[in-house]
Formats: C-alpha cells, sequence, structure tokens
C-alpha cells in the first residue's frame, strides 16, 4: 500500500478534514482566555483525541486550571473539579450508597449517590496531595471509563478525560503516584513559565476590565468521531519498529540495552507506553495536515509519553541526571530506520 500525503490515505475524507477544523476552533477559542502555553494546548488536544489523560506539572499560577476549564467550555463537555486534599476519601470521588426512605412505600433502599467523576472533563487538582487509597479510586475510571460501588458498575459519560496537576515544588504532605496509576496517564505535559510578552498581555488581561466568554464549536458525539479518525491514521513500518526500538532501549534488563541504560534507569516503560506513542503519534500527524506518522511525530512526543514511565537509579539521581535527560539521549544515539522502498 502506497502512504503518501493526500488525503487519500485515510478511507473518509469528511472525518479527516472536519477533525482539523475542530481543533482549530477549539484552539482559538481556548485562545481568548489563556495566553501562549500553545505546546501545552497541543498536547492536550492530542491527549484527547488519542482517548488519553494528561497529568500537568507546573508551579502554581500558570493557568493549568483555566486551560482545562476553557478546553471543556470549547468542546461543550461537563466539567467537575476536585481539589484533592489529605482528608478526602475514595467516597467523594466516585459517590457512594445512602439511604433513602421511599415516599410511596415508606420502605428504605440504598440509592447510588454519584460522586464528581460522573462528568466528561474532570479535573484532579494536586493530585499528589491525597494518600493513595484515594488516588487508587480513579484507576477504574480512567482505565475502563466505569466506576463499581457496592458490586454494582455504573457507565461513565463520553468522552471521559482525567486532566490532573500537581506541584513540583512543595513536597512536604504529599504523596507521590504509583507507578501503576502514573501509567494511565498518556503524557506527563510540564507548564513552563510564559516569555515576557505573554505574561505581559497576562497582566492586560487580568488586571482591567477585559472580558470575554468562550462559545461552545463541538460536542462529545463529534469529538468521539474524531478519535475514530485518529485510529485511521496509517502507521509506516520504519516508523513502528522506531517506535519499538526506543521504548525497549529504556528497558535495563533487555539485551540489547545500552550500559548507561543499565546504570541510570532502575525500571523501563511498558507496552502501554508503545500503544499510547502510537496514538499520539497519529493525533499529531493530523492535526499538523499529514495523513500519516513520521518519525518527526515520534520524537516530538517521546518526552511526555515516556517521562512518568522510566524510573532513574540512585546513581542517576545523585549524579543529578534527569529522567527528560536520559529520553534525550536516547533519541540522540538512537538509530533513524529508513522507510523501506515498495
Amino acid at each position: 500500500m502506497h502512504i503518501g500525503t493526500q488525503l487519500d490515505a485515510i478511507d473518509d475524507q469528511a472525518r479527516a478534514t472536519m477533525l482539523v477544523e475542530v481543533c482549530q476552533r477549539i484552539r482559538a477559542q481556548v485562545g481568548k482566555i489563556v495566553v501562549g502555553q500553545d505546546a501545552v494546548i497541543e498536547q492536550l488536544l492530542i491527549a484527547i483525541l488519542a482517548r488519553g489523560h494528561c497529568l500537568l506539572e507546573g508551579v502554581p499560577g500558570l493557568a493549568k486550571t483555566l486551560m482545562v476549564r476553557s478546553l471543556a467550555q470549547a468542546m461543550d463537555l461537563s466539567f467537575r473539579r476536585i481539589q484533592f486534599t489529605p482528608d478526602l476519601m475514595p467516597a467523594d470521588v466516585t459517590g457512594t450508597d445512602i439511604i433513602q426512605e421511599n415516599p410511596g412505600t415508606g420502605h428504605r433502599e440504598l440509592v447510588f449517590e454519584r460522586g464528581p467523576v460522573f462528568t466528561q472533563m474532570l479535573l484532579a487538582d494536586e493530585i499528589n496531595r491525597t494518600p493513595p487509597k484515594t488516588q487508587a479510586a480513579l484507576l477504574e475510571a480512567m482505565q475502563e471509563h466505569e466506576v463499581t460501588i457496592g458490586g454494582r458498575t455504573y457507565r461513565l459519560e463520553e468522552p471521559f478525560f482525567v486532566l490532573a496537576t500537581q506541584n513540583p515544588i512543595e513536597q512536604e504532605g504529599t504523596y507521590p503516584l504509583p507507578e501503576a496509576q502514573r501509567d494511565r496517564f498518556l503524557f506527563h505535559v510540564v507548564v513552563d513559565y510564559p516569555d515576557r510578552d505573554q505574561e505581559g498581555e497576562i497582566i492586560d488581561r487580568t488586571t482591567t476590565s477585559f472580558e470575554t466568554r468562550l462559545d461552545p464549536v463541538v460536542a462529545g458525539p463529534e469529538i468521539i468521531e474524531c478519535q475514530k479518525t485518529v485510529r485511521l491514521v496509517p502507521l509506516p513500518d520504519h516508523v513502528k519498529e522506531f517506535v519499538l526500538d526506543l521504548v525497549r532501549s529504556a528497558r535495563p534488563n533487555e539485551d540489547r540495552s545500552l550500559p548507561w541504560v543499565k546504570e541510570f534507569i532502575e525500571w523501563g516503560p511498558g507496552p502501554r507506553a508503545s500503544q499510547q506513542l502510537v496514538l499520539a503519534s497519529k493525533a499529531r500527524a493530523i492535526l499538523r495536515g499529514r495523513f500519516h506518522v513520521t518519525l518527526d511525530d515520534v520524537e516530538a512526543l517521546a518526552h511526555p509519553v515516556l517521562r512518568h514511565r522510566i524510573v532513574p537509579t540512585f546513581n542517576a539521581e545523585a549524579e543529578g541526571v534527569r529522567v527528560d535527560h536520559l529520553i534525550a539521549r536516547l533519541l540522540k544515539e538512537l538509530a533513524r530506520p529508513k522507510p523501506k522502498l515498495l
């Protein structure tokens, strides 16, 4: 099969065109409120198109909550926010059975009271401030898009996304996310400071009478169709091999691992990293007007996909070697496979 840059690489041209137009409209709406952070917004859109969840890390005041709320408004999705605290209980997230009296019969019966997880876009604010027991309440919802309470399973409304934030500075009174839960996030996005001009515009918008409102430009059913379109994007064989080489080279127990990998990496990413790197790359490709995945797509998304799936060794931490440095070194030393000629 010939893989080119033409629209005929996807069976349904209309769906592909709709996806690009939808994302352009979403960006335009979010841009009315959020200044800068274009790369972060793009990664959030990619995660949504790939049906994944995002972990946002940044210091307070970088508009993480505002970005998530603005995305929900632009996509006309129901939105709930949970402020995670040390005393938060699992039932505060998922909901619980409560006893109510039936006014008709006078009998008491258990009625399920839905928690804030029953929404389409959930902001888990400062998720690392709550104990693992409460963090785990999100596991089933994130993986299966359902919640089980009292032996009954309740489906969540689609599309469903969890966008969690955490503060990288304050570590006192926090509970690091377990590896199994971190692996459920498609991306670990680092939110950086705005540049000088952007910060000046932020001042102008927030200290004057400037007002704007967002108009919903897409609805849930259209987003689901966009997610289906992403899966239609072809994946060339040489790109698939590159994904496999990259993910597997980050595992210290692999026979072909480089000596420095065994020295600096305690645990490497699992197969979910390969799956999600491919899906995210498909979404990025189509957002860039291409209908096949390239090596550039994989390299551009390697950091947010892998940075929370690699556990450095004590030696790496002692020498100040960060996970991002390890990923950059892997990308630099890994051979880029060439496409096979037909």
